[in-house]
């Protein structure tokens, strides 16, 4: 006879991992056997004759023509000088679209009159690649700095000002409602409620931009620049030398990774409440 008093037993969900949320644990071990990997795939078909220098240089010769621009010692300027004007391009039009697109993006979010003004442009150009609009922007502003900055600030714009306005939906009604329960005004909602809610997709749209902007650097450069990592590996690119064309390539990544990984700890400090809610 059983027990009427004995509550069922709830069922115990299904485990398919060691770890409680899907994509949990540690990957790093998993990204370096990875990198190592590729590395030894390029070293072998190098070294073996796959596949001609011309197409890929091996990673020694990579590395020489790394050692010699770090150094001084190639028949251009040295990579500092490169690395230098590149970071100024990119950076400086970063910041600037920091400045403009996030607070644009906040008052698309919370007004419609912003949001119908503004939407329209910034869908219209959001689609088109940065070489499409270059040859106007060489025409209106010349061959100088300005058109640099100018199309490595468009590449950041819109995703920056999408973010920021996506954001600003991102605070439930529950929230907003229980904070104007408890006094609060329109204003106070906003600052305490509404922004802390957008600043993880703010900052998922600072990493999305800088990513853009790195990948027009070299589109960026290809106005009369004189110096600059875009400038070196197409000058390279005209003489076939691809083994300063790869370093480039590698040196604009590792760089452009680098701050991926600092914008990584920045979210991890700033929003530390990021999916675990």
């Amino acid at each position: 006879m059983s027990d009427s008093n004995t509550t069922p037993s709830t069922p115990v969900p299904l485990k398919t991992s060691a770890f409680k949320v899907p994509g949990e644990g540690p990957s790093a071990l998993i990204s370096i056997a990875t990198v190592t990997t590729l590395l030894v795939l390029w070293f072998v078909s190098t070294n073996m004759g796959w596949i001609k220098p011309l197409f890929l240089p091996s990673p020694q010769a990579t590395l020489q023509q790394f050692y010699e621009y770090l150094t001084g010692a190639a028949n251009d300027r040295p990579l500092w000088e490169h690395f230098a004007a590149s970071m100024f391009r990119v950076f400086t039009a970063f910041f600037l679209a920091c400045i403009v697109a996030i607070p644009l993006g906040i008052a698309m979010g919370m007004s419609r009159i912003w949001k119908g003004i503004f939407d329209p442009p910034i869908e219209l150009y959001r689609p088109l690649p940065p070489l499409a609009y270059l040859p106007l922007i060489i025409i209106w502003f010349g061959i100088d700095e300005l058109p640099k900055i100018l199309l490595i600030f468009l590449s950041c714009f819109a995703p920056l000002a999408m973010s920021a306005r996506s954001g600003m939906r991102s605070a439930s009604q529950e929230q907003m409602n229980a904070a104007y329960s408890m006094g609060a005004s329109y204003g106070q909602v906003i600052r305490h409620v509404v922004l802390p809610a957008a600043m993880p997709e703010i900052l998922v749209g600072m990493r999305v931009a800088v990513g853009f902007g790195w990948s027009t650097l070299v589109a960026a450069e290809m106005v009369a620049a004189n110096v600059g990592l875009g400038q070196m590996v197409l000058n390279a690119s005209n003489f076939l030398r691809t083994d300063i064309v790869v370093m480039g390539i590698i040196v604009i990544g590792v760089v452009a990774y680098m701050f991926d990984l600092l914008m990584r700890w920045v979210e991890q400090k700033v929003v530390p409440w990021k999916g675990k809610s």
